[in-house]
């Protein structure tokens, strides 16, 4: 009812596969608790959001900015070239009102 088909539905990955370790974000806050002598054993639930095939922050961040900025290259390149035609074929002339 309602469904698209095709593929399995989603799996749950195991959690175990989730670390803390080597995630800066993470390991600064472990850091910060541990200096007031706390510890948070599920740590390891926000681990996931930053591995990248999950699309972690920091590829969050990257595909946001490769996004944004998509084609400025080009555009650099037209304006350039925009630019470069105007001053070789219309020299001496003033750009005015009408």
């Amino acid at each position: 009812m309602g469904g698209g088909g095709g593929g399995a539905p989603h799996s749950v990955p195991d959690w175990k596969i989730y670390k803390a370790d080597g995630i800066p974000q993470l390991e600064r806050l472990q850091n910060r608790l541990s200096a007031l002598g706390l510890k948070d054993p599920w740590i390891r639930n926000e681990a996931w959001r930053y591995y990248p095939e999950n699309g972690g922050s920091a590829g969050m961040v990257r595909v946001g900015l490769q996004k944004t900025f998509r084609g400025f290259g080009y555009a650099a390149v037209a304006l350039a070239l925009t630019i470069a035609y105007d001053k070789l074929t219309n020299t001496g002339e003033k750009h005015g009102h009408h």
